[in-house]
């Protein structure tokens, strides 16, 4: 989506609406935690995130990486910078080609710092002399597949103070195409906003963006101030300068006169969004957002357009049908299917489709290293180590486990006594849903799609079962008619009751003036490929001991004999008794050390 119909839409509707900028880390460790990061604070909401750009080298291939990791695998909406230093026309052509396959639709085209090593810009052969030469290549290039955003200096830049020919290269700047304005960061306010009433008599009606930068700590106040040539009101010196020497004090008294400011910006009209430097750092931009009472919340909550998080890559937007058994590894899932022919229709079709590619092609292995791996989850040396690792987890003590990449969410809250409860007992419950019947769209916990709908969900089970249970369970199932189920060995024996191979909606909702829609969903195929990469993964974890060890033998011993089962009760009225098949079934051995070789099987 393009960056000015999102302010538009938020202008319109009244909503809070900001973005993120973050940069490229230098190291492989920075950029795993920057991933990481960023997809936490997703969750607070911004309209989109933009990445800097670095010039030349792996620094530029990682702002193109960057961007296509938020865009497809995380679904935010990103901004491309790009820069004329140092980057000829070719070098242009191609960080362009690869934001357009990656579905980015946004590009801040700037002029760019000079090289350390000279003291004033020159262009590069065969490159642009002005932001605007890049806006009118952008323009002729793509026509209007981007979005282009320039830069606003409400305060000069290093090498131009004067204002006026500042604006009149602006004016030429959206002339050219530009279709929004991110202004440098300041801490004035009102000479911003008289800035910006200078703007709209040069007839540039373009939306303004101004440039937040949060504070966390004195040194790195004054050094960025000072390093942009921004004024810093007198009294916030006077504010700041007496707890200097207190980082934390300095984050709290900091958060307050920054609040204040984007408040004052807001209520002149003039300004409907704020952009936030974040210097890849969460704390102090949390502290703004919730200043500023604008955090999701049960009263605020974040909307979904589908109850999975959509990818934004190019061919996927349209995508409306997910395999629930992904619901924790969404990057996984769009990885090992991006090349799939059926994502433009948005159907999954024929079942049979090879929709998912070999693990090893497309990576698809435990992250992290063996000893923080080991740090986190410790050495489990018998079954109830398993189980409380997976209690840990959903009572928040831990925020990842080998087969979920992100904490419990709040729709897990619903029935987590019940999962709690099994998990003790020894059976490990790895992904779940509770029963909805008919909430409406906007419920801040279930709802998703458009407004004045009403949302149905079955509720779900998947666990990861011992053998001498398995059999007892299997035959409960039987006597409940509404229940259907998949079961599967590492080894692939796999035992179902559902009556087709075709797809079973798990979620669906109705919305005016639409067709029923059903975007999640339980099928043969697809759980036989989730089997490869829950089996692979629990290996990969039980790899992170030494061989022989008791923790390497319990995981090994888990994953070769234990069944992986999958629990749809087809009556979304009654959600409880997908939960009362297990009563009274507890594993019995939960303190043996490691778990026996597994049994032969007869296939099924």
């Amino acid at each position: 989506m393009h960056i000015h119909e999102m302010l538009l839409e938020s202008e319109r509707t009244g909503e809070p609406s900001f973005s993120f900028e973050y940069f490229p880390p230098k190291t492989a460790q920075g950029v795993q935690n920057l991933y990481d990061r960023m997809e936490r604070m997703s969750l607070l909401g911004p309209k989109f995130i933009d990445v800097t750009w670095g010039a030349g080298g792996n620094i530029a291939d990682l702002t193109n990486e960057m961007v296509v990791q938020a865009q497809t695998l995380m679904g935010l909406e990103s901004c491309m910078h790009l820069t004329c230093t140092d980057m000829g026309l070719e070098k242009v052509n191609d960080a362009l080609r690869k934001a357009y396959k990656s579905g980015c639709t946004n590009i801040l085209a700037l002029r760019g710092d000079p090289p350390r090593d000279k003291e004033k810009w020159e262009a590069t052969d065969s490159g642009f002399t002005y932001a605007k030469d890049l806006v009118g290549h952008i323009r002729d290039a793509y026509g209007s597949h981007f979005d282009i955003g320039v830069a606003g200096y409400p305060e000069g830049c290093d090498d131009n103070k004067d204002e006026e020919s500042l604006l009149d290269h602006l004016k030429e700047k959206v002339d050219k195409g530009a279709s929004f304005i991110v202004t440098q960061m300041f801490y004035d306010a009102d000479n911003f906003l008289r800035w910006v009433r200078r703007v709209r008599e040069r007839g540039v009606t373009v939306p303004i963006l101004p440039g937040i930068m949060p504070i966390s700590t004195h040194a790195g106040f004054l050094r960025r101030a000072n390093h942009m040539g921004c004024k810093i009101p007198p009294e916030w010196v006077a504010a700041i300068e007496p707890v200097k020497n207190d980082d934390a004090a300095v984050r709290e008294v900091g958060k307050k006169l920054v609040a204040d400011m984007c408040r004052k910006l807001l209520s002149s009209g003039l300004i409907h969004h704020l952009h936030f430097y974040t210097m890849n750092l969460a704390h102090s931009t949390r502290m703004v957002l919730q200043e500023l009472d604008w955090l999701p919340s049960a009263e605020r909550p974040l909307k979904h357009a589908l109850p999975w998080k959509q990818s934004l890559g190019l061919g996927r937007r349209e995508e409306d049908v997910r395999p629930i058994f992904w619901r924790n590894r969404n990057k996984s899932y769009v990885l090992r299917t991006q090349d799939w022919d059926e994502f433009p229709n948005g159907r999954w079709g024929d079942s049979r489709s090879p929709a998912f590619g070999e693990l090893d092609t497309y990576g698809i292995r435990l992250p992290g290293t063996n000893e923080q791996n080991r740090e986190k989850w410790g050495e489990p040396k018998a079954v109830r180590d398993i189980a409380n690792l997976f209690v840990d987890y959903l009572e928040n003590r831990l925020e990842t486990l080998p087969w979920s990449e992100s904490p419990l969410t709040d729709e897990g809250l619903v029935i987590r006594d019940d999962l709690v409860t099994l998990n003790r007992r020894g059976l490990i419950t790895m992904n779940s849903q509770p029963a909805v019947n008919g909430v409406k769209s906007d419920h801040p916990i279930h709802g998703w799609g458009p407004p004045n709908g009403y949302v149905y969900q079955k509720s779900y089970l998947e666990l990861l079962v011992h053998p001498d249970l398995y059999k007892d369970i299997i035959a409960r199932i039987a006597r409940h008619p509404d229940i259907t189920y998949y079961a599967v060995t590492k080894n692939g024996d796999l035992e179902t009751n559902a009556p087709s191979d075709g797809p079973n909606a798990v979620t669906w909702g109705v919305f005016p003036g639409k067709e029923i829609v059903q975007p999640t969903i339980v099928e043969t195929v697809s759980f036989l490929a989730w089997k490869d990469e829950a089996y692979k993964l629990g290996i990969d974890w039980a790899h992170c001991f030494d061989a022989g060890s008791p923790s390497r033998r319990l995981i090994e011993g888990v994953m070769d004999s234990w069944y992986l089962v999958n629990i749809v009760n087809n009556d979304f009225q009654q959600g409880r008794a997908i939960f009362e098949l297990f009563d009274g079934l507890e594993v019995k051995d939960m303190d043996v050390p490691a778990v026996e070789a597994p049994p032969a099987t007869d296939g099924a």
